[in-house]
């Protein structure tokens, strides 16, 4: 049995079920909230409830009781645009004795809330739908803890901050911690109009309603963070200003509708849930990982979010550009596995982090984020032409690249590999990071340096992508001495990765060139890079649809056959929709689209089975069955960036669809769309000042693209 040392594997704790299997979520910038169906925030379960600001629980409870019970649920839900939650709620039945003196459902109580900047509004607003006047007494009840998010995880302190005398108004409370890293956290908490009685743990209420009579409060929560108490905002005048830049955000990007009401739902959700991830962020138009364990920035993780939206969205691939330049390593730190030209893994904010009890204040420790970031780079110029982000970040491409070759390959065997220099820090530095994901066909862990299947890819495409960004700047001969690297290594990679009775590649090399004989998902990602030979491409798409890999669902993590699959597990036979977008592309470039359009048709089913049509981080591999849907993982982020943004790149595979920016100029290679979406527009579409409509409908074995409407100059080209 391998145990969890939790301390180093900053394992996410889970000691009893969640508090609520279909908690709501709010976000905007570093404030998020996770509650119950009913808004309330109830402590117990995985303790992943809260409202929480830059890495600290804010507020730790909130319960709301009318007449000493808590109300009862109709029904709740996210507004699709990720906005707004709303509940019906209304009174359970009174009794005096054995008489019930008010009826449930006499009281309605609709209860709505929103975050912006820094603050949890929210509107109680009741209606007596009886036909006598109710005497109404209603308790709101509420706790700050300061937790830190990895206290939350589940890591344990020796010591923590100091409690503040609670501050009390006749219409507020001030709950408040001085931290142990000299920040003082406090919790304002605020009512209008006024209750009857505040106190440091409770507001109580009581209120006359006639019959048909209406009754408003309004409660805001909000985080402060040393900085001077901000002036309260209303909630319908911070309603309004949050709207307006909702919608302001939304207009730029194009809409995609289909004939298929099921994959219209997933698509509005998935747009949704990458802006909410994004917006309000200091970070400009970088999205944050996941919600509750990753709501930050993480540089794998928006880098292939920005990948998989390109087409849709590049300015967030110029935001993620521009962040990781401006954090790039400069200095050798091997407690945050820091090195100069290395890109960002992951930056937190926090008691925590500020005290070096966690190194991920500012930390490295990955892989792949550089190859990665310098494919993005030249993704993002080919879809826009834009020549001055690529001059003004030239340098980090550079420093990324120099990387690769003095830090990445530290043996200089031509392979990128990676290994811990730190103590507390991730001991697996892919993007499969649990400790026990890189091992060998009898179990047993590989060691390190590891030398990962897919980074060899990552890497590949970012030397030809590197040479082509040469090229554009006259570099001519570091284009050709990149390329000829690239090509080394592809015939390098084919020759000690391919696993011929497997029909698959290894999932890593170990410290002695080992080669792990595991079939894993990450060989898919040498479709993805372009790294695999083609003759392999087609023995590893047949291998990837086995009845091991595909569950019906989707392409497993690990093939069920192997040692450690466990379709339960984090990484060893889950399912994780970014990962699959990210194999369909490759599919598709090797010209497997009918492939691809499954995995779209299985996600979207899952899209389906789901109440808000979110695709979460990850859901477990277990096999599909009749008249069921996907079993969930209990400590999945979601929304999750890369997992919303996946059905996007999902649809631009089967499309074969490219924007070359500077031509002005949209390329369908031979489209395709799968039998469950017979029709496609995609309205809105951008290339610089310039739009396009357009329609796709699917025939018997091609698909017609039509122009429907064209603003500016815009060429699009379609090959059958």
């Amino acid at each position: 049995m391998d145990e969890v040392n939790v301390s180093q594997q900053y394992y996410i704790a889970t000691k009893s079920s969640p508090a609520d299997d279909r908690p709501r979520v709010l976000k905007y910038g570093t404030i998020f909230a996770v509650f119950d169906r009913l808004g309330d925030i109830r402590p117990g379960g995985l303790g992943e409830q809260g409202i929480f600001f830059e890495g600290t629980r804010y507020l730790s409870e909130l319960l709301v009781h009318l007449w000493n019970e808590r109300p009862l649920l109709l029904s709740s839900t996210i507004e699709p645009n990720n906005f707004l939650f709303t509940a019906d709620l209304a009174n359970l039945d009174v009794s005096r004795g054995n008489t019930v003196v008010i009826h449930r459902g006499s009281l309605h109580l609709l209860r709505s809330k929103f975050l912006w900047r820094g603050s949890s509004y929210e509107e109680f607003k009741f209606v007596n739908y009886g036909m006598q006047a109710l005497s109404i007494p209603m308790n709101v009840s509420f706790a700050a803890d300061f937790a830190d998010i990895f206290e939350v995880r589940g890591m344990t302190r020796e010591r923590s901050g100091r409690r503040l005398e609670p501050e009390i108004g006749s219409d507020y409370v001030v709950l408040g911690c001085e931290g142990l890293d000299g920040v003082t956290r406090r919790t304002r908490i605020h009512c209008e109009p006024h209750p009857e009685r505040v106190i440091d743990g409770e507001m109580n209420f009581h209120f006359e309603l006639e019959p048909k009579q209406e009754m408003t409060f309004w409660l805001s929560v909000a985080c402060e963070n040393s900085q001077p108490a901000r002036r309260d905002v209303s909630y319908p005048r911070a309603m309004g200003r949050a709207e307006a830049e909702m919608k302001a955000l939304s207009r730029s990007r194009p809409r995609l509708v289909s004939s298929n009401s099921r994959f219209n739902d997933w698509v509005k959700r998935s747009s949704a849930d990458v802006q909410v991830m994004t917006v309000g962020n200091p970070e400009s138009n970088y999205p944050y990982a996941g919600i509750p364990w990753f709501s930050t920035v993480f540089g794998r993780d928006g880098i292939i979010t920005a990948l998989e939206m390109l087409w849709v969205e590049p300015a967030l691939a110029k935001g993620v550009l521009e962040f990781l330049a401006s954090t790039q390593a400069i200095e050798i730190d091997p407690a945050r596995e820091a090195e100069p030209g290395k890109i960002l893994h992951e930056l937190r904010h926090g008691e925590m982090a500020n005290l070096n009890e966690i190194p991920f204040a500012r930390y490295y420790g990955t892989v792949d984020a550089t190859p990665l970031f310098l494919m993005l780079a030249e993704a993002y110029y080919d879809r826009t032409g834009d020549r001055a982000l690529i001059e003004q970040i030239w340098p980090n491409l550079q420093a990324g690249l120099d990387w690769i070759e003095r830090y990445g390959d530290v043996d200089g065997d031509g392979l990128v590999e990676y290994a811990a220099h730190g103590e507390r820090g991730l001991v697996q530095q892919g993007w499969k990071d649990s400790n026990d994901s890189v091992f060998h066909a009898d179990g047993s862990l590989a060691e390190p340096p590891i030398a990962l299947c897919e980074v060899q890819g990552y890497v590949y495409a970012a030397k030809l992508s590197a040479a082509r960004l040469n090229r554009l700047l006259g570099n001519e001969h570091s284009a050709a001495l990149l390329e000829s690297q690239a090509d080394q290594l592809r015939e390098q990679f084919s020759k000690v990765f391919w696993l011929r009775d497997l029909n698959c590649y290894a999932l890593a090399l170990d410290r002695h060139k080992r080669p792990c004989a595991v079939r894993s998902s990450n060989a898919g990602h040498a479709l993805f890079t372009g790294i695999a030979r083609p003759e392999h491409a087609k023995a590893l798409a047949n291998s990837l649809f086995s009845h091991d890999f595909y569950s019906g669902w989707g392409i497993r993590t690990l093939a069920s056959g192997e040692a450690r699959y466990n379709p339960l597990s984090y990484h060893n036979g889950s399912i994780w929709p970014h990962d699959n977008a990210l194999i369909a592309s490759g599919l598709a470039r090797y010209g497997f689209k009918n492939l691809a359009g499954k995995i779209l048709m299985a996600l979207m089913d899952v899209s389906s089975t789901l109440e808000l049509h979110r695709l979460p981080e990850l859901f477990c591999g277990l096999e599909r069955r009749s008249g069921e849907g996907p079993t969930l993982y209990p400590v999945a982020c979601s929304p999750q960036a890369w997992a919303a943004a996946a059905p996007f790149l999902l649809i631009q595979s089967c499309l074969g669809l490219t924007v070359e920016g500077s031509k002005n100029r949209v390329v369908f290679n031979r489209p395709s769309l799968p039998e469950g979406i017979p029709q496609l527009s995609i309205r809105g579409l951008q290339i610089g000042d310039a739009c396009v409509d357009l329609l796709f409908e699917r025939q018997i074995d091609s698909v017609r693209v039509q122009v429907l409407e064209k603003q500016g100059e815009i060429e699009v080209v379609a090959t059958l």
